[in-house]
């Protein structure tokens, strides 16, 4: 490892960033969820005029205020750690990862925040159709500003649409539409936004479930159900299209992740998919000592290769071969990257000497150095290959818990409708209780995805370009060990205060009338 680094310093801060977006993760989903549920339910209330419409309408919109509101907090918290804890990373491509932050924050949120107000306190004062609009328009900018946050994350993934500037030793952004519109931008929005409106319809069938389980409010359970179960079956669905659509764009543009998907130590051809495995505890091989053979696995022939490129005898890399080279494959070892990228840091520092002392030869035979090694830049800030692994059991269990969960949402959603067509809904108890287990499930299905998607890019920040310990702020890791413990008693406290205000909520019930 380099020495230079101070990785107590860059442990702390991630694991700050880390607990800043888990816990905003975790309202996040259900606001872009709940938005869609009650603007479909309102849609019904107008073209119906049934008046329980808008009751139903009303108690779920109720959930969601409380869920907005709590959720704002932690994501202003976590905009703000990109100055505090990641300067070298802000002033690196603060020009680029700015532009869709800025844009969420001035577009996005604030067709949010102000369609809410009349949302909430425009009932019986507007039109029905006036008030209709304003709460898909809220539905829709939840959702927009969401993109902008996606596509931030999926350039750090997949960095497009930029040019190095060795005048600043900055990135520039050269085309905004490459950024907004690369495959990686696509697939993640697609998929992260399908799954927050799949975790929605799980949590409104579980609230719901707990309503005909107490034999309350039967009318609201079971119409409440309809809407979230077909709503959750589409959007399951689509999650499931999403994510092979995001596997095969991860398997191109960050291969070692896609190893560590599935604990992949030697490529080959024909690759199977891991349907079920636990990974051994000591190192299969002590020179790479990340890399954990299976105690037990058991494989679908040939799927992996056929998900990461639509052929079952494709060839999909392990991560033996990313580290140590594969020529048959066209595949450089991470030996030769570290001494490109090298090369480029060092050229980049000849190009800045040279500047200095006015010699424009110099300055311009260096850019050209740099600018053939330049896609190795970040490993030249890496001596231990080990390094450029990720935690492989971390990725390959979060993955594949994703996964199942994914699945098996899609047939809870499946069976609801079909008890809702038998109309037996009400006396199956056991699929009742199920459901109300399932939010829990789908918060962790959730958090999973976001595990898998950033500890399987480590170590890098901006994929190939910046490693995560050249990013970090260079201030004391006691004032970070502080703020981490302050911000975990305080999100926790939040935390707690969402589940008993929302709680409280739902025992309360919806109010009589739905005036």
């Amino acid at each position: 490892m380099t020495s230079t680094f101070d990785f107590t310093l860059v442990n702390w801060s991630r694991g700050l960033f880390a607990l800043t977006a888990m816990y905003h993760w975790l309202f996040v989903p259900l606001t872009l969820g709940l938005a869609f549920i009650q603007a479909i339910m309102e849609t019904i209330y107008v073209k119906t005029g049934d008046p329980h419409w808008k009751k139903t309408t009303k108690f779920w919109m109720t959930l969601f205020g409380i869920n907005f509101a709590i959720g704002v907090a932690t994501g202003i918290i976590l905009e703000f750690e990109f100055g505090t804890n990641w300067s070298n990373y802000s002033w690196f491509v603060g020009d680029i990862f700015g532009a869709p932050l800025a844009i969420e924050g001035i577009f996005a949120f604030f067709l949010e925040s102000t369609f809410i107000a009349v949302m909430f306190f425009g009932w019986n004062k507007l039109s029905k159709k006036f008030h209709l609009l304003s709460t898909w328009l809220v539905a829709f900018g939840a959702s927009l500003s969401a993109l902008w946050i996606l596509v931030a994350n999926a350039w750090m993934q997949y960095p497009v649409g930029m040019v190095f500037n060795p005048e600043t030793a900055r990135n520039e952004m050269s085309n905004f539409w490459d950024i907004l519109f690369s495959p990686m931008a696509v697939n993640k929005f697609l998929h992260t936004i399908s799954s927050s409106y799949l975790l929605g319809s799980i949590f409104v069938i579980g609230v719901s479930s707990w309503y005909l389980l107490k034999k309350r409010e039967i009318l609201l359970a079971k119409r409440s159900i309809l809407v979230a179960a077909v709503f959750g079956l589409i959007t399951a669905f689509y999650t499931i299209l999403t994510g092979d659509g995001s596997a095969k764009v991860i398997a191109e543009k960050q291969p070692m992740k896609f190893a560590a998907f599935e604990g992949l130590q030697h490529g080959h051809e024909g690759v199977g998919l891991i349907a079920i495995g636990m990974m051994a505890t000591t190192p299969d091989d002590p020179e790479y000592e990340n890399i954990k053979d299976f105690h037990f696995k058991i494989e679908i022939p040939n799927f992996l290769s056929y998900m990461a490129f639509g052929d079952f005898k494709a060839y999909v890399p392990g991560v033996r071969d990313l580290l140590d080279g594969n020529e048959k494959y066209g595949i450089m070892g991470a030996k030769e990257k570290i001494e490109k990228g090298k090369i480029a840091i060092n050229a980049l520092a000849e190009f800045k000497q040279a500047k200095n002392d006015n010699d424009h030869e110099k300055a311009e035979l260096a850019k050209a150095v740099l600018d053939e090694n330049w896609e190795y830049f970040g490993y030249g800030y890496i001596d231990d290959p080990n390094l450029l692994v990720p935690s492989i059991p971390i990725t390959f269990y979060s993955f594949h818990l994703m996964v199942a969960l994914g699945f098996f949402f899609f047939l809870l959603m499946v069976i609801f409708l079909f008890l809702l067509y038998k109309d037996r809904i009400e006396k199956s108890k056991f699929w009742l209780r199920l459901a109300i287990a399932s939010i829990p499930l789908a918060y962790i299905a959730s958090q999973s995805g976001w595990v898998t998607a950033e500890m399987g890019r480590q170590p890098w920040v901006i994929q190939d370009i910046m490693p995560t310990m050249v990013a970090v702020s260079h201030v004391n890791d006691t004032t970070v060990k502080i703020t981490f413990w302050l911000f975990a008693l305080l999100f926790t406290l939040l935390f707690i205060a969402e589940i008993k205000i929302m709680s409280r909520q739902i025992k309360i019930g919806p109010k009589d009338g739905g005036q």
